[in-house]
This record gives C-alpha cells, structure tokens and sequence, in this order.
C-alpha cells in the first residue's frame, strides 16, 4: 500500500480499562513467538507463488478503514464486498458500506465504475493488465484500492518493497482458519498478514497501520469464501450500468466509503 494511501486514511479503538495489562500479556506473546526472517520470507513468498498460479479466482472481503479527524477522534467505517478476476486483465469488485455501494468491472480495455448510491457511472479507456490497472487507478486516478497489492501477478516484490524488519509471530486463527501469522516494518508504515495454512495459503487477514498519521489509523481487511478455478462462477466480466448517468470519472466522487468529517464551519 502506498504512502499516498494511508495518508488518506488519516483524513479520517476507543481507549478500554486494562488496556496495559492486554499490551503486556501481548507483549509477552511476541517475545515468545517465533522471530525468524528467513521462514517469514519464505511463507510470504508460497503465499504469492500460490496466487499468482491461480488464473481464475473469486472471494468475499470485510474491510474496516480507521480515519482520524481534524479534532484527533479516531473513528472505523466498515463495507463489505467481492471480488472475481480471471488473470491476466480481467476483474469484477464490489463494495457496499454505510457510505458506498460501487462496482468497478476492468476487461482489459475499459475501466468501469458504477456508483449504485450516487446513480451515475464512468467509463474510461484503459487497456493493459491487473498490474497496470492498480497502477493507473491509484497514480491516475487517486483510487487507493487498499489491498489490492495482493491481486498482483508478484504479491511478494510488491508488498516486500521498502520492507526494512521482518518476523514470524507463529499462529493465528482467522474465522476458524489456523494462520502463519507474520509482521513486517516499513519507514511509513507497520503491516501483518495472516496466511492459511495447508496447500492453499491465501491470506485470511491483512492489516496496515500508518507511522506517518497521528493515532496511527489502519486499515484492515479479511478474506473468506476463496474459490479457485472450476469453483469460480464463469463471468465474462461485462458492464451493465443499468438507468445510471453517465459522468465523467473525475465527478463520480469519493468511491472510499469515508464522509467529510470536518466540523461544520470548520475549512477542510
């Protein structure tokens, strides 16, 4: 995830009794797991190996952001979603929130978006493959697509990037899902990925935590319902806009899910 990103997620846990007593057991844990680089490395590695074999493939996300606001209240918007791709140019992803119903549908020629809550779309030309399209949306375009590092044909070159510590934390269980459990550290940025387990190691869990932000904001996103394959549903990935208008991209307006949260009167 980019700079860029996480500075956005600071447009936007409640402070609980005992939280010392839960960071020094937490401490305790880490200092007891296993803190091996190599394996690490290496578990990440299978895990984009894993992804990248997969030509079709489809799951179901929970996704929250944490925004800090201008007077430092740390507050989470949460949405939910699918995604479906069929490697090497082609996905469908939704996402539906408080403040977000949207569909983006790329076939390796157009970049689509529907905003079902604003009742308008946009649609651009844009050829080449997943890759470029994540590229083109975030330095284009200004869409973040959080998490969508692990879409890319090489998820370990690209999440490793600028990577400067590394450790295995051991396990974790995500939604009943026993997980490698692995840290990593960025100038910018801390971020965890939990991988399953077996001979599918797709991630179940993916967090990121700005250092650059104040309150330090994250953005954390689970994965369920992974299908690969003959398991995916065939779709051939076209877009039907319905009875929305037609804008142009730069009017669609925030896809993020996040709302102003500047105090009334207050300039943004």
């Amino acid at each position: 995830m980019s700079r860029g990103t996480l500075e956005g997620m600071g447009r936007g846990w409640q402070a609980m009794a005992g939280v010392a007593l839960a960071m020094a057991v937490a401490g305790s844990g880490v200092r007891s797991a296993h803190a091996d680089e190599g394996q690490a490395r290496e578990l990440l590695k299978e895990m984009s190996d894993y992804l990248a074999a997969q030509q079709v493939v489809s799951f179901t996300y929970d996704s929250d952001i944490e925004v800090v606001t201008t007077d430092l209240q740390k507050v989470d918007f949460a949405s939910t979603g699918t995604v479906s791709l069929s490697r090497p140019d082609k996905i469908r992803a939704t996402r539906t929130g408080g403040f977000v119903d949207m569909e983006l549908v790329f076939d390796g020629k157009h970049l689509s978006i529907l905003g079902k809550d604003l009742d308008s779309y946009t649609q651009v030309e844009l050829a080449g493959n997943l890759n470029e399209l994540v590229d083109r949306l975030r330095i284009d375009y200004g869409i973040a697509a959080p998490g969508a590092d692990l879409l890319l044909s090489d998820v370990y070159d690209a999440l490793m990037d600028n990577v400067i510590d590394v450790k295995d934390l051991g396990s974790g269980v995500i939604a009943g899902v026993e997980c490698n459990h692995l840290a990593f550290r960025t100038e910018g940025v801390d971020w965890e990925i939990w991988i399953a387990m077996g001979d599918a190691p797709v991630p179940c869990r993916y967090s990121v935590t700005s250092k650059l932000v104040t309150l330090g904001p994250q953005y954390r996103i689970e994965f369920r319902d992974w299908k690969t394959g003959a398991e995916v549903a065939k779709d051939d990935f076209s877009f039907d806009p319905g009875s929305a208008v037609e804008v142009d991209i730069a009017d669609l307006g925030e896809v993020d899910g996040i709302p102003d949260l500047t105090p009334e009167g207050e300039d943004q």
